[in-house]
């Protein structure tokens, strides 16, 4: 995809000003596209209250410095809010069209509809939904080839993560343009197949459930829960990652610890994925033997140790957790 003219999003809500404040502070234009058919006077006010959402945030940018102040009028011009019937013009200029609408399948087929139409046939759409299947939603779209899901982090504006879910119809060059837009908006685009919940919703719903059930069971309070990730959990993932974590820690480190989890808390919940045990016995079990989820045969295991424990400690430094004794140089 060349350089970024204009996105559309279809749907005015948190999502759509989302979207449309992260093409502001790239220097994309954008377009809010309000389907709901709306009386002159209740369309001003939406228009504005969406204007002044995204000069809110902006203006918090500029009141922390990540931006300058005269910046901030200026980028919340670059995004336009249009009702349908005035909408068709603008979208045959868009590279990119997100469908943000309610997460109803009447909602969604409604939008997708009107996009087919109006948008010319060989723009990119992709829904940013967080609950319904790319496959299934195709389905209600002109040329399914050029449909797949996009799902932003909230806030939109500063997840750099956006999960594509493709589809069995998406065009692969039109997952490959989708991956380069997004990368010119500063975002970070990951791909996964067709599955329900993307990748981070898997990961955190089984994460926020075990947290809420150690405080059922009183194991512990929410308050020391909630500590532990921000001191512990949390900071080591977000340098690593959780499979390069089972590298470094050890694959059969895993598996053991699976499986005294699964016999004294729930065999279900606990029992090690069938991957693990494959790499244990077939000795993949991460850094010290070469090899895991990663192959590092080739890697500067001393080189690639530095850079990483040097994040962690920036990330604990930022975040003032630096043990005692230990002082972040000025």
């Amino acid at each position: 995809m060349t350089e970024l003219t204009r996105i559309a999003t279809v749907g005015a809500g948190r999502m759509g000003r989302g979207i449309a404040l992260s093409c502001a502070i790239a220097g994309v234009e954008s377009v809010l596209i309000d389907l709901k058919p709306r009386a002159a006077d209740d369309f001003g006010r939406l228009e504005a209250q969406a204007h002044a959402d995204i000069e809110r945030d902006l203006g918090f940018l500029a009141r922390i410095g990540l931006l300058p102040r005269d910046r901030v009028p200026v980028l919340t011009a670059t995004v336009r809010v249009l009702p349908a019937a005035l909408a068709a013009n603008a979208l045959s200029a868009c590279d990119l069209i997100f469908e943000g609408v309610p997460e109803t399948a009447d909602a969604k087929r409604a939008a997708l509809s009107w996009i087919g139409e109006a948008a010319p046939a060989d723009t990119i759409v992709a829904s940013t939904t967080s609950t319904m299947g790319v496959n299934e939603l195709a389905e209600m779209i002109s040329r399914p080839e050029r449909f797949l899901n996009a799902h932003w982090l909230n806030p939109a504006h500063l997840m750099p993560l956006v999960e594509i879910s493709v589809g069995s119809r998406t065009d692969p060059d039109v997952t490959k343009r989708t991956r380069a837009a997004l990368t010119s908006l500063g975002k970070v685009p990951v791909t996964c197949s067709a599955s329900p919940g993307y990748i981070v919703p898997r990961i955190q719903a089984l994460a926020m459930n075990e947290a809420a059930r150690l405080v059922e069971e009183g194991v512990a309070s929410a308050e020391d829960v909630d500590t532990a990730v921000r001191a512990g959990f949390g900071l080591r993932f977000a340098v690593l990652g959780l499979l390069e974590f089972i590298d470094w820690g050890g694959n059969d480190i895993l598996y053991y610890a699976s499986g005294h989890l699964s016999r004294t808390i729930d065999a279900d919940r606990f029992r090690p994925p069938a991957i693990i045990e494959r790499n244990m016995l077939s000795g993949r079990n991460g850094v010290r033997e070469g090899k895991g989820f990663y192959d590092y045969s080739d890697v500067d295991m001393d080189a690639h140790r530095a850079q990483r424990l040097e994040r962690f400690v920036q990330l604990i430094a930022h975040l003032g957790l630096l043990p005692e004794g230990l002082t972040q140089a000025e």
